[in-house]
C-alpha cells in the first residue's frame, strides 16, 4: 500500500493558508467595491480616477446629466434606512437566538452527560471494546463548545453578509449610470465577497477547533470527531431561525407590498409612495443574504462532520493518519482556490457590455468552477490519500482505493450542476417552462397558478435522478463516507454558488434604489435585467442547497445508525414504518407553519399600507412622505414571533422521538423527512422562481410575445402579480427552509445518538 504523497505537515500548512488567502481575497474584493463612492464628490463621479478615460467619461456624464448631486444623496439616504433596518432586525433576531442557543447548549451538556452518569472515567470505545477512550462527560463538555463555536460562526457569517450587502446595494445603482456591465462587477464582487469570506472563516474555525480539541483527546480520534460533530448542529440550528425569520420578514413585507401597491393603487414595484418599501428591501438582506449565508454554512459543517466521523473510525482514524483524516478539509481549501480563480473570469478576464450576457457569465461560473474543481479534486485525491485503505460500513470495514474517493466526489460536484442547469432552465425567462407560465397569464390568476404548480412539481424530477445517481455510486463505492464527501464535492465551490446567490438580493435592492431615487427609465431598465438574472442565480442557489441537504442528511443518517449500533433498518418493522411515516409528513407541517405565518404577517402589513393611503394626505401625490417605520416594525415584531414555532418542531422532534420511541424509530423519522423534504423544497422554489420571473418577462416586455401580454397594469401582468405574490413565501421562506429542516434533525440525531442508545426508547423497555 502507497503512503500519501503529502506529509502531516504539508496538510497542517495547506488547509489554514487556503483558508488565510481565502478571506484576503475577500477584503480585496471589498476594497474594489469601496471604491464607488456614495458622497457627492467634485463632478459627482471618479471622473479623475480614470486618468487615461477620465476625459471621455466626464463628457458622457455631462450628457446623461449624472453630475445629479441629488440622486447621490438620495441613493446614500435610501441605503442608510435600509442598512439601520436590516442591523436593528438582526439584532432583535439574534438576542432572542442567543437565549435559545444558551438552553440548548445546557441541554447537550446534561443529554450526553448522563450517559455514563456524569463519570470522568476512562471508558472502553464504541466502535473497539479493547481500547480505552475519554469519558462521555468529556464528549458532553467538548460538543457543546463547538455547538456554541458552529453557532456563533453561522451567526457572524450571516451578519456579515449582510453588512456587505447593504454596503454594495447603492454602489450598484450608481455604477448602473455608467452601464450594465459596471453594475454587475460591483454586484458580483459584494458577492463573491460573501463567498469567500464564510467559505474560508467555516474552514480555519473547525480545523482550529479540531486542533485544539486534539490537545485533550491525544490519541482518541473517535471521540475526538464526534464532538466535533456539535460544529455542524451549531451552524444549522442558528441557519434554521436565521432562514426561518428572515424569511417571513421579507415575504410579509413584499407581499404587502405588491398587492396594494401594484395591484390595488397601479403604482411601480419599489415606488417610494409606497409604505412598505423599505422592509421589502431590508428583507431581502435579512432572509435571502443572511438567511442563505448561514445555511450554507450549515451545510458544508455539516458535510465536513459526517465525513470526518465516519473517517475516524476508519482505517484513517485507527491509523492515526492525519492528512488522509483531513481529506475533507483539504477539498474544501482546493475548492476556494479554484473559486478564486473562476471569480476572476466574472471580474477581470471578460467584460460585459450587453444585457443579454448577464445570465451566460453567471453560468459560466458554474462551469468553470466545477471543471477546475475536478482537477483539483483528483490532485488532492492522488496526493493526499493512500493507494488503498478501509471505510467503516456499518460494523464491518470495506476496502476502498483512493480513485474510488474521487469518483464520489466528483458526482457529487457534477449533479450539483446538473441540478444548477436544470433550475436555470426552468426559472429563468430565457427558456419556454416560464414563458408559458407567463402565456397563461392571458386567462388569468388561476390558468397562471396551475402551469406554475405543474412546473414546479415537473422540476423535481432530473435533479431527483442526479441526487440518486451520485447517492448511488457513491455509496457503492465508499459506503457513507462515499456520500459524506459527495456532499463536499456538492459544496466545494460554495464560494462561487455564495457569490451569484448574493448578487440577486444586492441587484434587487440596487433596483429598488433607483426606483425610490427617482433616476431614469433606462437605469431602472438595466438593474431590472441584473435583478431578473437574479432571480434565477437564487434559485440555482436553492438547487444547490436542496441536493447538498439531502446527500449531507443521508451522510449524517448513516453515521447516527453507525454511533447508535443498529445494523439494519428494517422498513418492516412497525416501529420503523411510523417512524417513516411521520417522517414524511414533517415536512408539510413546518410548511404550513412556515406559510401561514408569511399569511397572517402580510395581512397586517397590507392593513397597515392601506391606512396609510387612506389616512395620509398628499401620500398618492407624492407631496407627503409615508411612515416607513411602522411597516418595519410590523414586519419584525412577526417575524420574531412565528419563527419560535417552526424552529421548536425541527429541534424538539428528534429528542422526544429518540428518548421515547427509540433509536429505530428516529432513523425512520429521519429517512421519511429526507424523502419527502427533498421534493417538496425542489418544486416550492422551482415555481416561486418561475412566477417571479414570468412577471418580470411580461414586465421587460423584450420580445413580440412579452409585448402582446403587456404593459405593465394590464390583466395578464396582474394575474402574473398574484402569480408572484403566492411564489413569495413558497420560494423564499417553506422552500429554502426545509432544506435545514432535513439536515438539523439528522446532525442533532447524530450529536445526541450516544444518549438515544443508552437510555432512548422509553416506550418499548
Amino acid at each position: 500500500v502507497r503512503m500519501a504523497l503529502l506529509p502531516d505537515l504539508g496538510a497542517e500548512i495547506l488547509i489554514p493558508l487556503c483558508a488565510v488567502i481565502g478571506i484576503v481575497f475577500s477584503l480585496a474584493q471589498w476594497f474594489l467595491v469601496s471604491k464607488v463612492k456614495l458622497t457627492p464628490g467634485r463632478g459627482g463621479s471618479s471622473a479623475a480616477n480614470n486618468g487615461r478615460n477620465g476625459y471621455r467619461d466626464h463628457l458622457i456624464e455631462e450628457e446623461e446629466g449624472l453630475n445629479d448631486q441629488s440622486v447621490v444623496v438620495k441613493c446614500a439616504e435610501i441605503q442608510s434606512a435600509i442598512s439601520e433596518g436590516a442591523t436593528s432586525f438582526l439584532f432583535t433576531e439574534y438576542q432572542y437566538v442567543g437565549i435559545f442557543m444558551v438552553i440548548f447548549a445546557a441541554l447537550i451538556f446534561l443529554f450526553l452527560g448522563s450517559v455514563q452518569g456524569f463519570s470522568t472515567k476512562s471508558q472502553p470505545c464504541t466502535y473497539d471494546q479493547e481500547k480505552f477512550c475519554k469519558p462521555a462527560l468529556a464528549t458532553a463538555v467538548f460538543s457543546t463548545a463547538s455547538f456554541l463555536l458552529g453557532a456563533i460562526t453561522s451567526v457572524v457569517s450571516g451578519f456579515l453578509g449582510m453588512k456587505i450587502a447593504t454596503y454594495a446595494n447603492a454602489r450598484t445603482t450608481l455604477e448602473a449610470r455608467k452601464g450594465v456591465g459596471k453594475a454587475f462587477i460591483v454586484a458580483f464582487r459584494s458577492g463573491a465577497v460573501m463567498g469567500f469570506l464564510l467559505a474560508a472563516n467555516g474552514l480555519l474555525i473547525l480545523y482550529i477547533a479540531i486542533n485544539l480539541f486534539k490537545i485533550y483527546y491525544g490519541d482518541d480520534w473517535e471521540g475526538l470527531f464526534e464532538a466535533i460533530t456539535g460544529y455542524g448542529l451549531g451552524g444549522s440550528s442558528m441557519a434554521l431561525f436565521g432562514r426561518v425569520g428572515g424569511g417571513i420578514y421579507t415575504k410579509a413585507a413584499d407581499v404587502g407590498a405588491d398587492l396594494v401597491g401594484k395591484v390595488e393603487r397601479n403604482i411601480p414595484e419599489d415606488d417610494p409612495r409606497n409604505p412598505a418599501v423599505i422592509a421589502d428591501n431590508v428583507g431581502d438582506n435579512v432572509g435571502d443574504i443572511a438567511g442563505m449565508g448561514s445555511d450554507l454554512f450549515g451545510s458544508y459543517a455539516e458535510s465536513s462532520c459526517a465525513a470526518l466521523v465516519v473517517a475516524s473510525i476508519s482505517s484513517f482514524g485507527i491509523n492515526h493518519d492525519f492528512t488522509a483524516m483531513c481529506y475533507p478539509l483539504l477539498i474544501s481549501s482546493v475548492g476556494i482556490i479554484v473559486c478564486l480563480l473562476t471569480t476572476l473570469f466574472a471580474t477581470d478576464f471578460f467584460e460585459i457590455k450587453a444585457v443579454d450576457e448577464i445570465e451566460p457569465a453567471l453560468k459560466r461560473q458554474l462551469i468553470i468552477s466545477t471543471v477546475l474543481m475536478t482537477v483539483g479534486v483528483v490532485i488532492v485525491t492522488w496526493t493526499c490519500l493512500p493507494s488503498s485503505f478501509t471505510i467503516f460500513n456499518f460494523g464491518t470495514q470495506k476496502v476502498v482505493h483512493n480513485w474510488h474517493l474521487a469518483l464520489c466526489v466528483c458526482a457529487g460536484l457534477w449533479s450539483g450542476l446538473i441540478i444548477g442547469f436544470v433550475t436555470e432552465y426552468y426559472t429563468s425567462n430565457a427558456y419556454s417552462p416560464v414563458q408559458d407560465v407567463a402565456d397563461s397569464c392571458r386567462t388569468g390568476a388561476a390558468t397562471n397558478v396551475i402551469f406554475g404548480l405543474a412546473l414546479g412539481y415537473k422540476s423535481v424530477i432530473i435533479p431527483i435522478f442526479a441526487i440518486a445517481v451520485s447517492i448511488f455510486i457513491s455509496f457503492s463505492l465508499a459506503a457513507m463516507y462515499g456520500i459524506a464527501v459527495a456532499a463536499l464535492g456538492m459544496l466545494s465551490t460554495i464560494a462561487t454558488g455564495l457569490a451569484i446567490d448574493a448578487y440577486g438580493p444586492i441587484s434587487d435592492n440596487a433596483g429598488g434604489i433607483a426606483e425610490m431615487a427617482g433616476m431614469a427609465h433606462d437605469i431602472r431598465e438595466r438593474t431590472d435585467a441584473l435583478d431578473a438574472a437574479g432571480n434565477t442565480t437564487a434559485a440555482i442557489g436553492k438547487g444547490f442547497a436542496i441536493g447538498s441537504a439531502a446527500l449531507v442528511s443521508l451522510a449524517l443518517f448513516g453515521a447516527f445508525v453507525s454511533r447508535a449500533g443498529i445494523s439494519t433498518v428494517d422498513v418492516l418493522t412497525p416501529k420503523v414504518f411510523i417512524g417513516l411515516i411521520v417522517g414524511a409528513m414533517l415536512p408539510y407541517w413546518f410548511s404550513a407553519m412556515t406559510m401561514k405565518s408569511v399569511g397572517s404577517a402580510a395581512l397586517k402589513m397590507v392593513e397597515e399600507v392601506r391606512r396609510q393611503f387612506n389616512t395620509i394626505p398628499g401620500l398618492m401625490e407624492g407631496t407627503a412622505k409615508p411612515d416607513y417605520a411602522t411597516c418595519v416594525k410590523i414586519s419584525t415584531d412577526a417575524s420574531i414571533k412565528e419563527m419560535i414555532p417552526p424552529g421548536a418542531l425541527v429541534m424538539l422532534t428528534p429528542l422526544i422521538v429518540g428518548t421515547i420511541f427509540g433509536v429505530e424509530t428516529l432513523s425512520g423519522v429521519l429517512a421519511g423527512s429526507l424523502v419527502s423534504g427533498v421534493q417538496i423544497a425542489i418544486s416550492a422554489s422551482n415555481t416561486g422562481g418561475a412566477w417571479d420571473n414570468a412577471k418580470k418577462y411580461i414586465e421587460a416586455g423584450a420580445s413580440e410575445h412579452a409585448r402582446s401580454l403587456g404593459p405593465k397594469g394590464s390583466d395578464p401582468h396582474k394575474a402574473a402579480v398574484i402569480g408572484d405574490t403566492i411564489g413569495d413565501p413558497l420560494k423564499d421562506t417553506s422552500g429554502p427552509s426545509l432544506n435545514i429542516l432535513i439536515k438539523l434533525m439528522a446532525v442533532e440525531s447524530l450529536v445526541f445518538a450516544p444518549f438515544f442508545a443508552t437510555h432512548g426508547g422509553l416506550l418499548f423497555k
